[in-house]
């Protein structure tokens, strides 16, 4: 017995030695020994052209984006138009409003008397958006429209204070501004930050100037800038977001919407002509956004305008991008004007087809405004804002998720009639039309032929979808089958939603990135892709995930931005064929969760490869360049997290990043690159030629 016990011992302990050998022996293998991921790379041979519009930004004032957001005003309710005037405000003393003012489409203002006593006061304080932000060192310009009606001289005093402050004073900082007479005149005024403070308020006083009696003093457009916007422009773009976007070499940028183009009302819908001439005269507009959750509700969430359609084609000169406005086709938003029981359209709430050639009108009208001379009617309006020069609008979308009913053609009988209109002005215009809010399903089903018999240049497609969606063979191959020869693709809304954590998480975007070698390797049939939303103020969303978020002062870029920036900063000019078995990569059951596309930039003579790893373990990668020899450097990128549910914060902004390293190519008769791609990362190789 004891015998065998020993015999057993020792046969333990030469297997134990085996197994322990066989693993030193297999970490000791060269990396191609163990690699199974052969990827063929045809570098010589260039496919369809990766169009300059393929990524780009999708902007809606969602989640105070403009007001509060990437605009960079920091009153609210500066012209008091909101239906409630004093919104916003908070008003001490005697203060009249009065609505004759000298802006036709702006006439509220506030008029401020005598308070009756030298110790009594009377003025307004403004409560910002989530607060009144100022930042030490900062110069700030506040401005006014104002005039003493009854003649006279009077001073204001404009404090921004902190209503908690424990000091001796609330006031933070302060500037006075002098009126004089009755004719309505603009004054500024400017003034440094001696603190911070994300949280302030505005208040102003009404005093007597230069120790005289107090003179009754009417003040309209109350506005408040940081004087460090982007590009220094008076009224201007918050500076860290415009930057953001500018960071993202972004190809097209769409705007205005999105639902607002729709509105929920036709009322309501985004007006562009609204949105330029001076800034004073600019109709407000109610938000649609404000009110559509009412377990988010923000009755506060306006649209001032102050961000039009003049300041949207400076941003798109600045990025370098081309403008896609979107028009209104006369359809209010259909999911909120719709029998729910019957699937039926509520008809009275849109414009009917046969009134339709004012919103006809409206869209030959900003054509205009973008690239007519400054002789024309519009044109001229472009010229007179500071742009004597055509912006050189090639792209329009007609609606925005609308669709058809079965036995009533409702969206499509309206682009048709847009479409016979804009063709025969403008025959060089691209025109993009809607597949509906749905990546599948009946309503796409129905519009996808329709957009292809009514000849629109582009279709939009939309899709909020979870991590099965994006798995799914049919989604992983979705453009792979796509009618070569039909109208091109613009994928104007998507991101990942995660199922049960529809928030911004690594996994999600990690994603969002291998489904974007799809949309990359098929560049002959999609020409445009923008995730959505953009923007979301901390304390103010109702939507997410989103790409951009911010506070008052902060702002951090989420893994879902980096992600489109790594693809908008390697497009590259061309598809090369990338196969892996004969196979594009794609995620199938055979290839272990990788996910693969290659281009070429031929103005910068580098091949890009673009591997995505969406499996739990490290997988050993070969890049075979074909058409390359010997040795070339190579760059990479990574994004990668060992979290699947953490994201960037406000208070750790780049927590997860892009990573640069480097490696190497090499071979006699073909340049081989050998890697091993983390599980869960998203890599990018730039070889250079």
């Amino acid at each position: 017995m004891y015998e065998n016990l020993t015999l057993n011992i020792f046969f333990r302990q030469m297997k134990k030695q085996l197994i322990f050998g066989a693993l030193a022996l297999s970490a000791a293998l060269p990396l191609n020994a163990q690699t199974q991921h052969i990827m063929d790379v045809n570098t010589a041979k260039q496919g369809a052209a990766v169009q300059p519009t393929m990524y780009g930004i999708f902007f809606e004032d969602i989640n105070y984006a403009a007001d509060g957001g990437l605009y960079a005003e920091m009153v609210k309710n500066r012209s008091f138009e909101f239906p409630q005037n004093l919104m916003g405000w908070k008003t001490f003393g005697k203060v009249e409003l009065k609505d004759d003012g000298p802006f036709e489409n702006c006439p509220h203002y506030v008029r401020l008397r005598y308070a009756g006593h030298p110790h009594k006061h009377t003025g307004i304080e403004n409560e910002g958006f989530f607060g009144v932000p100022i930042k030490e060192g900062e110069e700030y310009r506040f401005s006014v429209w104002a005039r003493c009606p009854e003649g006279g001289k009077s001073t204001i005093l404009v404090q921004i204070v902190d209503n908690a402050s424990m000091g001796e004073t609330q006031e933070q900082e302060v500037c006075f501004v002098d009126i004089e007479g009755k004719e309505w005149k603009k004054y500024t005024a400017k003034f440094k930050g001696k603190v911070t403070n994300p949280k302030a308020s505005m208040r102003i006083f009404l005093r007597g100037f230069d120790k005289q009696p107090v003179v009754t003093t009417d003040l309209e457009h109350v506005s408040l800038f940081p004087t460090d916007t982007w590009k220094g422009r008076e009224n201007g773009m918050r500076k860290d977001l415009a930057q953001a976007l500018f960071d993202m070499k972004p190809g097209v940028f769409r705007f205005p919407g999105g639902c607002i183009v729709e509105g929920t009302d036709l009322e309501s819908r985004y007006q562009w002509k609204n949105s330029v001439g001076p800034v004073e005269n600019r109709k407000l507009n109610e938000n649609r956004w404000h009110y559509t959750f009412d377990f988010r509700f923000y009755p506060d969430y306006y649209q001032s305008y102050g961000l039009g359609f003049f300041e949207f084609f400076q941003l798109c000169e600045d990025f370098g991008s081309e403008p896609l406005p979107v028009i209104s086709c006369g359809l209010a938003c259909q999911f909120q004007n719709e029998n729910k029981k019957w699937g039926e359209p509520d008809m009275e709430a849109h414009c009917p087809i046969d009134n339709l050639q004012p919103y006809i009108q409206d869209a030959l009208d900003l054509i205009e405004f973008a690239n007519g001379d400054k002789s024309t009617k519009w044109g001229k309006v472009r010229a007179e804002m500071g742009h004597p020069e055509p912006f050189n609008l090639k792209f329009l979308g007609v609606g925005n998720e609308q669709w058809d009913y079965k036995d009533n053609p409702v969206f499509t009988e309206r682009l048709k009639k847009f479409t016979a209109a804009i063709r025969a002005k403008y025959p060089n215009i691209k025109l993009i039309g809607t597949t509906g809010p749905d990546s599948e399903g009946e309503k796409f089903d129905m519009l996808q032929p329709k957009m292809k018999e009514i000849g629109v240049d582009l279709y939009d497609e939309h899709f909020y979808r979870p991590e099965s969606w994006f798995l799914s063979a049919e989604n992983r191959h979705r453009y792979d089958k796509y009618d070569r020869k039909g109208p091109k693709i613009f994928a104007g809304e998507y991101a990942c939603h995660g199922k049960g954590k529809k928030w911004n998480h690594f996994e999600a975007s990690l994603l969002e990135a291998a489904f974007m070698t799809g949309i990359e390797r098929n560049a002959d049939v999609v020409h445009m892709a923008t995730y959505a939303p953009l923007f979301a103020h901390i304390e103010g969303w109702q939507w997410r995930p989103d790409a951009i978020w911010f506070d008052n002062l902060r702002s951090f870029r989420s893994v879902s931005y980096y992600v489109q920036q790594m693809y908008s900063l390697n497009k590259g000019t061309n598809v090369l064929p990338l196969l892996m078995n004969k196979k594009v990569v794609a995620g199938d059951s055979d290839q272990d969760g990788l996910f693969a596309s290659a281009v070429v930039d031929t103005k910068e003579n580098v091949v890009i490869v673009k591997v995505v790893n969406t499996s739990k373990n490290a997988q050993p990668v070969k890049l075979n360049l074909n058409g390359l020899k010997g040795s070339h450097d190579v760059e990479t990128l990574t994004l990668t997290s060992s979290d699947m549910d953490a994201d960037n914060t406000l208070d750790n902004p780049t927590k997860i990043t892009p990573q640069k390293g480097s490696a190497k190519a090499s071979g006699d008769k073909v340049s081989v690159l050998e890697d091993s791609v983390p599980a869960m990362t998203f890599r990018i190789y730039r070889i250079k030629k």
